[in-house]
């Protein structure tokens, strides 16, 4: 069999993702706090760039300023400018100078100040601080301090216990290459010492044993009946059979009542109250005001820094010439330059976008910004996509990470997306429609026969909603609503 070569010629199409594609896709997903701080970083790495206000033709001039710069013309032609008169390389070499100065001085000398103490980073204090500072006040030898650090190293944030004594004895203290573990004796000591710390029923290993604790902060006495159903009937406790509890401990109902409440009254995650999670505020992207009886929709670019590109670079640019060793330095300035021009388009398109996508919303859901959650229709991806003519992952991205102030509130973009169930007569309904149905049923119900599952959905069916009893579950679930079982009131 005789080999021999061929020229085929294939043509076939690609998406091929350039680096400006990545760069828009990559700015239209972020969040307002990181392209924030992605602008900002551009303007300390990219010299071209500059903060003030946007200038109607910067973009287009710069392309200008970047193709003369490739012309021949430029070579011979110098234009009259007030930058001629200035020594630009004397200028950016006493700005080097000056940066390659020690931290902490000025270019002619002077020491800068330090910040105010007020200024300094600052971190509020934890369970785990509190719990070591309560500790390094106490009288104990540095073997049980040792042991009781590791304790509270091993605590989750809701203060319970996570290691069993064994893993605690066997960390032991290393000593010359050695590790010695600790014994039982100590290791029991130093756990007795952090749960005597505050706050009460820290550092136990589950929830009845941190109430037990409590209780005896509290002063309760072991014959007490909060304390006996704790101890004796806690299973009975959980499954919320009060009516057997009274009848084993030989009293009332009604007096079991007092007893339950007061151990409700207890904490059941008891670190939490020293959690230093901090709220988080939200500022939206999107505003939308009702304007004359329509609908107005504006970006927030409160913040966002408005880049332009210098006009010192561009005439700089043009005024350079290839000889005399300029290319390298023509070179960089083109492409910080092509960067900058990139990212300002990049920038707009990404703003484009989201109120391309804003309106869309608006005007889909214009009936629940004018009723309320009961005239929320069903919405997807595709419906927006296919309304501006984008796909369906720009519409995601878009979305993603945003919030839209509205009349109605502040929301996410997300909230206007969901299915819809079907209904026996009108358009199909939102499922979040469905969610405020159910919270509203029970709400209205009979505490003491409260309505189940199945009577849910049958109430439902009978408003025209078809809907399966499996998925009002998963809707109560998600509205954090406890079954019938655990909302029934005894008493």
């Amino acid at each position: 069999m005789a080999l021999e070569q061929k020229l085929q010629l294939r043509l076939a199409q690609r998406l091929v993702m350039t680096p400006s594609l990545q760069q828009a896709i990559k700015l239209l997903q972020m969040t307002r706090m990181e392209l924030q701080n992605t602008l900002t970083q551009e303007l300390v790495e990219n010299p071209v760039l500059e903060e003030g206000e946007v200038e109607e033709e910067s973009p287009r001039e710069a392309e200008t300023a970047e193709s003369e710069g490739e012309s021949p013309k430029d070579e011979a032609e110098t234009r009259d400018d007030p930058m001629d008169d200035i020594d630009v390389e004397a200028y950016f070499n006493e700005v080097w100078e000056s940066s390659a100065m020690p931290p902490g001085t000025y270019s002619g000398g002077d020491r800068l100040e330090a910040p105010p103490i007020e200024n300094t980073l600052h971190r509020e204090p934890d369970l785990y601080d509190y719990l070591l500072w309560q500790l390094h006040l106490t009288d104990v030898s540095a073997k049980t301090r040792e042991i009781a650090e590791m304790i509270i190293g091993n605590l989750d944030p809701d203060g319970f216990l996570v290691a069993s004594e064994d893993e605690l004895r066997a960390m032991g203290s290393e000593e010359e290459g050695n590790i010695d573990p600790f014994s039982e004796e100590e290791v029991v000591a130093a756990l007795e010492l952090v749960r005597s710390l505050d706050p009460p029923g820290v550092a136990c290993r589950d929830l009845r044993e941190s109430l037990i604790r409590q209780m005896e902060v509290r002063g309760d006495a072991p014959d007490s009946l909060p304390w006996r159903v704790v101890t004796e009937h806690w299973e009975l406790f959980l499954k919320r059979q009060f009516a057997t509890i009274a009848r084993q401990l030989e009293v009332e109902l009604s007096e079991l009542e007092p007893v339950v409440e007061s151990i409700r009254s207890l904490q059941t995650r008891p670190g939490r109250q020293y959690s230093s999670e901090r709220v988080q505020y939200v500022e939206p992207d999107v505003y939308v005001n009702k304007v004359g009886g329509e609908y107005v929709i504006q970006l927030n670019d409160d913040g966002l820094p408005r880049l332009r590109i210098s006009r010192s670079y561009r005439r700089m640019l043009q005024q350079m010439k290839r000889e005399d060793g300029q290319a390298e330095a023509r070179n960089f300035i083109k492409d910080k330059l092509r960067s900058a021009v990139w990212l300002i388009k990049s920038l707009d398109q990404r703003q484009r976008t989201i109120y391309k996508v804003s309106e869309s919303i608006v005007r889909q859901q214009s009936e629940y910004l004018e009723k309320g959650i009961e005239r929320l229709r069903p919405m997807v991806l595709r419906d927006v996509a296919e309304d501006i003519g984008m796909h369906e992952s720009t519409v995601s991205r878009v979305v993603s990470n945003k919030y839209i102030h509205t009349p109605r509130g502040l929301l996410p973009m997300k909230f206007f997306f969901h299915s819809g169930i079907d209904r026996d007569y009108g358009e199909d309904i939102s499922s979040l429609t469905v969610k405020r149905k159910i919270r509203r049923l029970i709400e209205g119900e009979d505490p003491k026969r409260p309505l189940s599952d199945s009577e849910l959905t049958r109430i439902l069916k009978r408003e025209g909603i078809n809907i399966a009893r499996r998925t009002v579950a998963k809707y109560r679930d998600e509205l954090s609503i406890p079954s019938s079982t655990h909302r029934k009131e005894i008493f």
